[in-house]
């Protein structure tokens, strides 16, 4: 296994920079990759406020670079509203619509690290099972591991569970993509979203070229802080569903969603103080809401593991 490239020591300093440091260091590695892979290169387009910002910055350097959208079906139609207003931007659509991943594997609840251990130790995979016991794959007592104990009983769920859904309605469209035009992409990542992204960021760095999918990442010590700092400093347009950039409290918030992503996964949902992102959108959008809890049958599943759906104050 090859030494990381960073420590978390130095993702905390590159996370305190200014944002002026940030915006020259990200264009730098966007200039690299470009280079790199002789101009054969896309940005990966969520259509999100992250993302808007990436866009900006490849285009500040090089105009043309195309952006790439996946329509997955699952986005908030103010997301789909601004995608369709940026120029330059290439729609891509998943083999399989949302009904069918789950109906053929199961739904994205908890977080994609249960939901892959519950999907395979129900198949009767010994390292999933032995996880979901807090114990490492040999049997031995993990406190790493101790953290999936507590959802052991999604085992006897009614329904089916997985994390196939990112997947198959994402990161495949992409990689079809990239073997039909040969284009590689940059993506608006960020090592403060998730441990996953933060490790793979501390062990790669910004453009891992010797990955066997390279990848690159050049936002990746970025915070939500600097996100907003630099749509109101630069007045770049942004979905109108994140409302307007505020002060509050000493630090920059929307005043509309804080994040978008697909409407319907479940995962962190459990994590949220009410109201729920689920809650609100029962007031802001309460058709897809609607089809959401009783089409798609998330309802159900929110029931299972005790998370509220509806507005609070509502039956």
């Amino acid at each position: 296994m090859s030494e990381a490239v960073y420590t978390r020591q130095d993702l905390s300093i590159m996370q305190a920079w200014p944002l002026e440091r940030k915006i020259m260091v990200t264009q730098a590695k966007i200039i690299e990759w470009h280079r790199h892979y002789g101009g054969k290169v896309s940005v990966s387009f969520s259509g999100g406020k992250d993302s808007c910002v990436l866009v900006d910055l490849a285009r500040r350097a090089f105009p043309d670079i195309p952006a790439v959208f996946v329509d997955t079906g699952l986005e908030y139609p103010e997301i789909r509203e601004f995608v369709k207003s940026v120029p330059n931007v290439i729609w891509l659509r998943p083999e399989l619509p949302f009904t069918k991943v789950i109906e053929q594997y199961g739904y994205p609840v908890i977080s994609k690290d249960v939901a892959h251990r519950i999907y395979y130790a129900r198949r009767g995979s010994n390292w999933a099972l032995q996880h979901l016991d807090g114990r490492s794959s040999d049997g031995t007592p993990s406190e790493f591991y101790k953290r999936f104990k507590k959802w052991r009983f999604l085992m006897g769920a009614p329904f089916s569970i997985s994390a196939r859904c990112c997947e198959l309605m994402k990161k495949r469209p992409f990689h079809r993509y990239t073997k039909k035009t040969g284009f590689v992409q940059i993506t608006g990542t960020m090592a403060c979203e998730s441990v996953l992204r933060q490790s793979t960021y501390l062990k790669y760095g910004c453009n891992a070229f010797h990955k066997k999918e390279p990848t690159s990442q050049p936002m990746s010590f970025w915070t939500e802080q600097d996100v907003l700092q630099y749509l109101r400093m630069t007045g770049i347009p942004y979905a109108s569903i994140y409302g307007e950039i505020v002060e509050k409290n000493g630090k920059l918030v929307t005043t509309g969603a804080q994040r978008t992503g697909c409407m319907f996964c479940m995962f962190g949902l459990h994590l949220e103080k009410e109201p729920n992102r689920f809650q609100r959108m029962a007031l802001t959008h309460p058709k897809q809401h609607n089809f959401c809890v009783n089409k798609l049958g998330c309802g159900k599943v929110l029931d299972y593991i005790g998370v509220p759906y509806q507005p609070p104050g509502t039956d």
